[in-house]
């Protein structure tokens, strides 16, 4: 058997002590809270450990020997539902993405004790954070483009080419004097939910990854799918035809029918549709489509930073992600990210079909 890593060890235990430290009187209860996106960080030092207590609203600071053995020896308030924490390089201060509460909370471990000193207030449901940039004193922190923060008017939640999500850039040097903060800048990014953030070593790059993008497959209803099911015809639902149904099988293996379902379809960029596998349309039953656009890139060292290049595509499926073509085209302003250009797509809140009159009880999931 081979010996576990002290830090892995560490983080092993930190977790423990975090789903104990809950039921500790032994009482069980029902909670619900914000899944984390980076629960832990390690001072530059290694010598303490921070963890986000989610449902309790607190960071946990832990104290760490060579053996990765932990002494819990603080405890500090911060927002509603923290997810997210990251250690400055300066070692004396952590920051703690709340999500709820759309703020991050400052804390100056080096205190006795421990303590918030300063709230930055940012977009709607923040969820990452990441130290990078020159002297990697540039806090980027994702969100989305909306909240009683971000200062974004409604009409851009119904207009075309304006993206879905934001990086919040904070200069760790000078975060202004007003109540929360002055943000050095705001990227708005052409997706929706970004999630994940990551820096490169040198710090001159930040990739953001968003969580609800496309990949170019998605669900039809069994609403929208014709019923009879491999010996069904093309049928017509809300005024649009479909062109058949399931395919086989459509019987158990002891030749029994089975239930009406849905189906999954796969867009075919040389067709320019969305198609299963037997190769039929189905463009009629997807109304609109998410972008298969899911690591976008930052310039980090940038004056202010800014978005640079092209996304990286393809994550989660079957090819490794690369960047997107620097040259797109435009086909029939409906087909999703490998065909439309950037900044002149429909958005998510927008249908590209005229709505029918039973769209509403027959609409089909959005492209995923």
């Amino acid at each position: 058997m081979t010996a576990r890593s002290p830090i892995l060890g560490t983080l092993l235990v930190a977790f423990a002590f975090l789903a104990g430290g809950a039921t500790a009187d032994g009482s069980s209860f029902v909670t619900f809270e914000t899944g984390q996106v980076r629960p832990l960080a390690l001072s530059p030092d290694d010598l303490h450990l921070y963890a986000v207590n989610t449902p309790d609203d607190r960071l946990e600071i832990f104290d760490t020997d060579a053996q990765g053995n932990l002494t819990h020896s603080g405890s500090v308030p911060v927002g509603l539902e923290p997810i997210a924490a990251a250690a400055h390089g300066d070692g004396v201060h952590v920051w703690v993405v709340n999500h709820l509460s759309d703020s991050v909370s400052i804390v100056d471990v080096s205190s006795s004790p421990p303590r918030v000193v300063r709230t930055l207030l940012v977009g709607d449901e923040p969820r990452d954070i990441v130290f990078a940039g020159p002297g990697g004193n540039r806090a980027f922190i994702t969100t989305a483009h909306r909240g009683q923060n971000s200062g974004v008017p409604l009409a851009d939640f119904t207009t075309e080419g304006i993206g879905r999500a934001d990086v919040w850039v904070f200069d760790v040097t000078n975060l202004g004097s007003v109540l929360g903060g002055s943000p050095l800048t705001k990227l708005t990014l052409f997706g929706d939910t970004p999630r994940a953030l990551a820096a490169s070593p040198d710090g001159n790059t930040v990739y953001a990854a968003v969580f609800q993008s496309g990949n170019q497959t998605t669900a039809l209803s069994e609403g929208l799918v014709c019923d009879g099911g491999s010996t069904a015809g093309s049928c017509s639902v809300g005024g649009f035809t479909m062109p058949g149904g399931r395919p086989a099988p459509n019987v158990d293996c002891f030749g029994n029918p089975q239930a009406e379902t849905g189906i999954i379809v796969k867009f075919n960029p040389a067709h320019n549709a969305w198609e299963d596998r037997l190769g039929r349309n189905w463009n009629n039953a997807v109304r609109f489509s998410l972008l298969d656009e899911d690591v976008f890139v930052i310039d980090a060292a940038g004056s202010p930073p800014a978005e640079v290049g092209v996304p990286y595509t393809g994550a989660g499926r079957s090819t490794s992600p690369t960047p997107r073509r620097a040259t797109r085209s435009a086909s029939r302003g409906r087909a999703p990210a490998p065909t439309i250009p950037r900044r002149t797509r429909p958005s998510a809140a927008t249908s590209t079909r005229p709505a029918s009159p039973s769209s509403t009880a027959r609409a089909s999931s959005p492209a995923i």
